[in-house]
Order: C-alpha cells, then structure tokens, then sequence
C-alpha cells in the first residue's frame, strides 16, 4: 500500500554555483510539505565545492 500524505522529496540547487562557472553542483535533498509551502522553497546552505553558505533554491 502507498504512503499517504502531503510530504514530498525536493532537490536543492545553488544558484551562486551555476554564475560562478566553476565546475560541478552543489544539490541537497530534503523534504517539504506540500501543503504548508505550495511554492518553490529556498534555504541557505553550505556549497563544499565555493566553501561558503549559498542560496539553493527548489529545481524541478
């Protein structure tokens, strides 16, 4: 039987990542509430890749 819910699995991508040109992603998976946040969501988090904390935003 499937899971019922309003949780869904989002991907994170930096947007400072992709201006840059360097190469590679910074992407985190994490999970929101369709319900509480019908929009795309956007987090600070750290880019390993630029060593500093970045804005991702919600692809897809």
């Amino acid at each position: 039987m499937a899971k019922k819910g309003n949780r869904v699995q989002v991907i994170l991508e930096c947007t400072e990542h992709k201006a840059s040109g360097l190469p590679g992603t910074s992407r985190y998976i994490t999970t929101k509430n369709k319900k509480n946040t019908p929009d795309r969501m956007e987090l600070k988090k750290f880019n390993p890749i630029m060593k500093k904390m970045t804005i991702h935003k919600e692809i897809k």
